[in-house]
């Protein structure tokens, strides 16, 4: 790793802890059709892709069609991303300058595998004079990634670093290693999971192929944030209502940590660390995941939903 001396001459860029990543939807940097769309479609984020949906003669073509929606009117309302190649790859390069100019909220960086990744790519975007608003996202697709993902979700803790969110590749995870089902995945992903609240990260969950079956798509949704995931990587339009709806905390559980605040508020109550509410052991913890899910409601109800 860098020595930390490097780090301390950069300020600090804290981003907002309400910000919704419920639905977050690839769109192919090559598919005009697509990138025009992207501004209207009510997804928390949008990854444009330089990656693996754009073929090897279509790279060039990509990044400036790109180039001129994100420098123009046509740029998303929402969070922008760009998954760029692997920065040792012979697109790396010109794709993460191209990333740089466009100036979006993050770069998706592909094949990570440890934390030298992550510091390379600082280091890199550092020389460019970029600024510090622009945030890291990781994939987390290879073995080595997963083997070392606690290491890389640590970069979150450092308050000067600019990692923000690990994005689990199932795809690409399960190609490398021959695992087939899901149900294989989850030890790796709850590892994802467990290593983004250790750094204080975002977790995202990998994309479903089959976009029809939108049933069998809330399930996934809804496991998924069982398993703790914030949401869900998409790759069709239509997976957004479900993934959006999956994300979001219900009437039900809305009720309850009303239920909880004001309980809590009450004067008797106020400096109590446990207290009893309709026959259930409340707990101060309880308290902070209450006020947590309210916020993101607060989040979701001003964002028009």
């Amino acid at each position: 790793m860098r020595p930390r001396s490097g780090w301390a001459m950069k300020p600090v860029m804290h981003e907002p802890l309400s910000r919704l990543r419920r639905s977050v939807l690839y769109v192919p940097a090559s598919n005009e059709k697509a990138l025009a769309k992207s501004a209207s479609l009510p997804c928390d984020a949008v990854i444009f892709d330089l990656e693996d949906a754009v073929g090897p003669q279509q790279k060039a073509d990509a990044r400036e069609r790109l180039r001129q929606l994100l420098q123009g009117s046509g740029r998303p309302k929402c969070e922008t991303v760009i998954r760029i190649n692997p920065l040792s790859s012979e697109w790396g390069t010109e794709d993460f300058l191209a990333a740089r100019a466009c100036r979006p909220d993050a770069i998706l960086l592909p094949k990570v595998d440890g934390p030298r990744d992550i510091l390379d790519a600082d280091a890199a975007l550092d020389e460019t004079d970029a600024p510090r608003s622009i945030r890291f996202w990781a994939m987390i697709e290879t073995a080595r990634a997963v083997l070392n993902v606690g290491a890389i979700a640590e970069l979150g803790r450092d308050p000067a670093a600019r990692l923000s969110c690990l994005v689990a590749g199932t795809n690409d995870l399960a190609k490398e290693t021959r695992v087939s089902g899901r149900e294989n995945l989850r030890p790796w992903l709850m590892q994802v999971v467990l290593a983004a609240r250790a750094g204080n990260l975002t977790a995202l969950d990998g994309v479903s192929n089959n976009f029809r079956d939108l049933e069998a798509f809330a399930g996934e949704c809804a496991e998924s944030r069982a398993m703790g995931f914030d949401g869900k990587t998409l790759i069709h339009p239509a997976q957004i209502a479900p993934a959006n709806a999956a994300f979001s905390p219900t009437a039900r559980e809305m009720a309850e940590a009303e239920a909880v605040v004001a309980e809590f508020a009450r004067p008797e109550n106020r400096h109590r660390g446990v207290i009893s509410l309709d026959g259930r052991m409340i707990e101060r913890l309880h308290l902070e995941q209450a006020e947590a899910l309210l916020k993101k409601a607060q989040a979701i109800k001003e964002n028009g939903e």
